[in-house]
């Protein structure tokens, strides 16, 4: 049948080293030929170029299989630095979120130091915040609000019972009959503390779940004596699961009455923190510059003198926080570019030795038939598929190392489904950059020369 088409030749063993298995590339003509076909579309002659392409680049690349691992792995670190880093800090971002959404968008926290340390930034302790401060402000707050009165005891406790004992993570907190709700903390089992329990500090403590399925499994605790140091303390209640953030497991904490906790745990060394909740995060800023207001009256700071205290708004602290990340993120992105730039580099130079040693198979193509954008597209995908394997592997890397941070923050595993598309996409404009030159360069041989080459 005459037309347009493919012509294929066959059992061409003898035409030069270029063919494998007994087959050679299709070469496309825009002359009559007879070929045996049907007339076929654009659409697939434009498909099986591109599918004979992709099979002799992957041959091409299994024939040169040490350099191409070793480019595959560089590719694969710099991408698993870049998708490890965002990770990490989306699941820092995450923990950080759930923390603070444990005390909503409408709470105000006073106490004598910065709440955030990190980042670089400067402390600025203030003389502790003595309960009779803290006690008078609750009082005279006018403003609608709830407002609760706590102080951490220690980070590093240990709960026991018998022969069974925690891990020396707990938290011990003392607290008022208004903590739990302002910190949305929600009663599992038993009770919260009563006022002439609060008043008196009674011996009775809340539990986290962490507590109570290290010492309790399969049974209750409530009623049940626990020791604490050298204090035993009877449990009245449980509260519900509420998971971690920050790296403060929110389950590991064991409430005590703010009296128990100064007669027993922290004396006259406490420093307490007051903690407002107003019914709507429209009314926090007034909330809070009213306390601002009402707190150096009581802390007796001079006109024109600095705050002695510190005062953060739930949503200014997450913002604050949250910003920091912006300068890990800066830093992923640097460390990931410097290492895709030197595996650019090697592929390159990769590519530069393969058109090289490739030169007589490009000249028996040529000879063939092959276009110059038949031979610029195989060099072209071969690199592009170097650098895609090299972004699996980099993507698979750094998805396990980003999610170790989640496993210490006590979070969820995190898919960063953004960071992975950008990874893949960094990949392609990686292998597109240096495959270009080469496959420009493979094009343009003239065939005589090239089958002469040695």
């Amino acid at each position: 049948m005459e037309g347009k088409g493919w012509l294929k030749l066959v059992n061409a063993k003898q035409i030069g080293p270029i063919v494998n298995n007994g087959a050679l590339e299709v070469g496309f003509f825009n002359g009559d030929v007879s070929t045996g076909q049907s007339e076929k579309s654009i659409f697939e002659i434009m498909r099986g170029i591109l599918v004979e392409n992709l099979r002799m680049a992957t041959r091409a690349l299994t024939g040169q299989l040490l350099r191409t691992m070793i480019t595959i792995f560089i590719i694969g670190f710099g991408i698993m630095s870049l998708v490890g880093m965002l990770t990490a800090i989306d699941v820092l971002k995450q923990s950080i979120n759930t923390t603070f959404a444990a005390f909503g968008s409408n709470s105000f926290t006073i106490q004598n130091r910065d709440f955030w340390q990190g980042g670089g930034q400067k402390q600025r302790p203030h003389p502790s915040i003595r309960y009779s401060e803290a006690e008078a402000f609750k009082e005279r707050f006018a403003f609608p609000s709830l407002v609760s009165i706590s102080s951490v005891a220690t980070r590093t406790g240990v709960v026991k019972i018998g022969s069974r004992k925690t891990h020396p993570k707990i938290m011990v907190i003392g607290i008022d009959d208004s903590y739990l709700e302002v910190g949305g903390y929600a009663i599992k089992k038993g009770r919260n503390f009563s006022q002439q329990e609060i008043q008196q500090g009674s011996p009775v403590a809340i539990i986290g779940q962490d507590i109570a399925k290290t010492l309790f499994p399969g049974e209750t605790s409530l009623q049940k004596s626990v020791w604490v140091g050298k204090v035993r303390l009877k449990i009245v209640g449980e509260i519900k699961e509420k998971g971690a953030g920050g790296g403060i497991s929110n389950d590991r904490q064991l409430f005590v009455p703010m009296r128990q906790l100064q007669m027993y745990f922290a004396g006259d060394k406490a420093s307490y923190v007051i903690t407002g909740r107003t019914s709507s995060a429209a009314l926090l800023d007034e909330a809070s510059s009213e306390a601002v207001g009402l707190f150096r009256s009581i802390r007796k700071d001079k006109a024109g003198q600095a705050d002695s205290f510190e005062i953060e708004k739930s949503t200014g602290l997450v913002g604050e926080v949250l910003g920091m990340t912006t300068y890990l993120r800066l830093g992923a992105f640097a460390v990931a570019l410097i290492t895709l730039l030197g595996a650019m580099v090697g592929l390159l130079n990769i590519m530069l030795v393969s058109v090289t040693e490739r030169t007589r198979e490009i000249g028996v193509r040529k000879s063939l038939g092959a276009t110059r954008r038949s031979i610029a597209q195989q060099f072209l995908i071969e690199a592009i598929v170097i650098t895609q394997i090299g972004g699996l592997f980099g993507v698979v890397l750094g998805l396990g190392l980003g999610n170790l941070v989640s496993v210490f923050l006590g979070g969820t595993f995190l898919i960063p489904w953004n960071w992975i598309v950008l990874a893949f996409v960094v990949c392609f404009v990686t292998g597109v950059g240096a495959g270009l030159y080469p496959a420009l360069k493979a094009a343009k041989m003239n065939p005589v020369d090239s089958l002469r080459y040695e």
